[in-house]
């Protein structure tokens, strides 16, 4: 089966959960333990989504004694997250950030 990079990428910021995953992370790094508080979700939820993020490299993560740090991609999410938020100014001027 061939893999459609666009389709996964988009499905992926298409998603409430992991928006808000992103949204979180763009704030500053943090642990499962942080997010599950931050978001109020199961524990379980937010592992499957972030298991998600990273599979397409969105999230990346480092290691922190017995704990895994979760944060955006800086080469390629957070730019690409400036750059929608500039074209929402731009285009979108109905929208909410």
């Amino acid at each position: 089966m061939k893999c459609n990079a666009y389709h996964i990428f988009f499905r992926n910021l298409a998603n409430p959960l992991k928006i808000e995953i992103i949204t979180a992370l763009r704030e500053k790094p943090m642990s499962v333990n942080e997010l599950v508080e931050k978001l109020k979700i199961e524990q379980s939820k937010l592992s499957h989504a972030l298991a998600n993020l990273r599979f397409c490299n969105l999230v990346t993560t480092k290691q922190k004694g017995k704990q895994r740090i979760y944060s955006l991609n800086k080469k390629t999410i957070i730019p690409i997250l400036n750059i929608i938020d500039k074209h929402r100014v731009n285009f979108c001027p109905g929208c909410k950030k």
